[in-house]
């Protein structure tokens, strides 16, 4: 695809959305562009042919065909052609989650990854730009998905020997998140977990902490709470029945890890959540 345009949607009806497409772009020659105070919105910049190089942070990178730049809002940096032909294509972007989606990812620095085979993000892209040109209704909405995920296709570029083994173990926890998630008001043995995931229980307590950075009981006991709060919210249960229906089988313990999780009590929480 060889483009030379720059499109910058605006529609403040849409400011609200999680993430938000500020800008899309690209050029065969890219020229040299200095930002000492770096640039207003978050940036990934695709180098598709010819080099390049990027200074941040005090440092240069020299940068070569199928790599991928991810630049920080508000970060000074600095890039320039080191070829007659450089082609480069850019999004900008932001949100009202941006900034937390981002820092969950560990993207909150300067950083480049070189891919093998950029077709997906390439289709993306052109998904993202034809809906740009075509679809002036809805590509607000259209392209704050594909947003979210080029932002996605561009963090597993770089992914590390610890993101895969973390991945790994996901994948094994799975089957047992999946049954507390769906069997929250049970009594559900840890053995019986460590069980659907084949491990030992030790190993599973020990993966389980890892992983979700809580133990099976907190994270069975935030699964409650959160049933409980929708339960008090939405239906005509009293803090008793709520207790019971989520797991709870003493009213005064669900009391404790509801204001644990909350702040509040479930009854000063189900007071607020009534309707006037």
């Amino acid at each position: 695809m060889d483009i030379e345009t720059s499109i910058y949607p605006y529609n403040p009806e849409l400011e609200a959305l999680p993430v938000l497409l500020r800008g899309i772009g690209g050029s065969s020659y890219q020229k040299q562009i200095s930002r000492p105070d770096g640039y207003r919105w978050h940036q990934i910049l695709f180098s598709v042919r010819g080099r390049g190089e990027l200074i941040h942070d005090g440092r240069r990178e020299e940068i070569g065909g199928n790599t991928f730049i991810f630049l920080p809002k508000g970060q000074p940096h600095e890039y320039s052609p080191l070829t007659d032909s450089w082609k480069v294509l850019w999004i900008a972007f932001d949100g009202s989650y941006c900034d937390r989606l981002l820092s969950a990812l560990g993207l909150t620095e300067a950083v480049c990854a070189e891919v093998s085979d950029p077709a997906y993000m390439q289709e993306l892209f052109e998904k993202m730009l034809s809906s740009q040109q075509t679809d002036i209704i809805y590509s607000g909405f259209t392209c704050s998905g594909f947003v979210y995920d080029y932002i996605l296709g561009f963090r597993r570029a770089f992914a590390t020997e610890e993101d895969n083994k973390r991945s790994r173990q996901l994948s094994m926890l799975m089957p047992a998140l999946k049954y507390m998630y769906d069997n929250y008001h049970e009594d559900i043995p840890m053995t019986f977990l460590a069980q659907l995931t084949g491990i030992t229980h030790q190993h599973f307590c020990r993966i389980f902490r890892n992983v979700m950075k809580m133990s099976p009981n907190d994270y069975l006991n935030s699964r409650r709470v959160e049933e409980a709060k929708r339960m008090l919210r939405e239906e005509q249960r009293s803090v008793a029945e709520t207790s019971e229906a989520c797991g709870f089988h003493d009213p005064g313990y669900f009391s404790t890890v509801f204001r644990t999780y909350t702040g509040v009590s479930p009854s000063v929480f189900k007071k607020g959540a009534a309707p006037v």
